[in-house]
């Protein structure tokens, strides 16, 4: 990467994969996020990443009520773009995951493009304690989780959001969710330039390995055209984005 290439830094700030047990420093309550939506802000993030969270027992929670909560004073606090999670936690429905989104009609909101297999039970080799009942259940069950994201899915949330004005950041955790950008690009359903999160180690997906990570912004480029897309997250010095958080 040239000096002079700029790169912007997305910063999610708790996510849905982590549970409480597993860091004291993970932000659970509505202030504990803003605090860190702000403090990433302050130290050059260009983009917060929000996922909200039950504020007692840590677990995440997707309700617009619960974004409610810490949205004013991130946005209040901060230039910061807002990117609202559709995401949400794998076990949710696409109607829950996107109602946030379309209750605040944020700048940007990300958009997992395509089903697999979401399993974070290998965490608990490292992990033996819980706070809370639900954190090993969690984990367990992920041996049986399907993260759906159908091209009816897709479709529901880029038709929910799209009319908004929201831009997307299209969350992709192996090749073929590029394909299947690739597809909808195709069939007009959205426009370039495009703004692709790749995600890399969540077994299901592709592996972190230095040359699943260059495949992944070949395959891109390929399909998208070196112009038109940001590569993102562990691909530091390989595109013009990177993403760093939960």
């Amino acid at each position: 990467m040239h000096s002079d290439d700029k790169v912007i830094i997305t910063c999610a700030v708790t996510g849905a994969i982590h549970t409480p047990s597993m860091s004291p420093f993970l932000p659970v309550t509505p202030e504990e996020i803003a605090e860190a939506a702000v403090g990433a802000a302050q130290a050059g993030a260009a983009i917060i990443h929000l996922h909200a969270r039950d504020p007692n027992t840590g677990k995440p929670d997707q309700t617009p009520e619960a974004f409610g909560r810490f949205l004013p004073r991130i946005k209040q606090a901060t230039d910061a773009v807002v990117n609202l999670t559709t995401g949400g936690a794998p076990y949710m429905t696409v109607e829950e995951r996107v109602k946030p989104a379309a209750t605040f009609k944020p700048e940007v909101a990300s958009l997992n493009m395509g089903s697999m297999n979401f399993g974070l039970f290998p965490m608990l080799r490292r992990f033996k304690e819980f706070k809370h009942d639900w954190e090993r259940k969690a984990l367990e069950d992920s041996r049986d989780l399907v993260f759906r994201n159908t091209f009816k899915d897709i479709e529901y949330v880029l038709r929910t959001l799209g009319d908004a004005g929201t831009r997307f950041e299209f969350e992709c955790y192996d090749t073929s969710h590029l394909y299947n950008l690739a597809n909808v690009l195709e069939r007009g359903l959205v426009r370039p330039p495009l703004f692709v999160q790749t995600v890399f180690g969540i077994l299901g997906g592709i592996g972190s390995h230095p040359e699943d990570v260059l495949h992944m912004k070949r395959t891109a480029d390929r399909l998208f055209g070196r112009d038109s897309t940001s590569d993102c997250r562990d691909g530091r010095g390989r595109g013009g984005q990177c993403a760093r958080g939960t």
